[in-house]
């Protein structure tokens, strides 16, 4: 199953069923893996360990 056919599928669900409160969840979960993801194997690493 592609990602984009996950993330259709999960605005679908999101549309028809009035779930708008997992909107914000979703969307911090996806910024979250991306924070580590991008600050894994970089240069900015020891500047977020700090804020932490």
């Amino acid at each position: 199953m592609s990602r984009v056919k996950i993330l259709k599928e999960l605005a679908q669900f999101m549309m028809t069923r009035k779930r708008f409160w997992l909107a914000p969840i979703v969307i911090m979960l996806l910024l979250l893996g991306l924070l580590i993801v991008f600050t894994e194997s970089s240069v900015v690493a020891p500047f977020i360990y700090a804020l932490f």
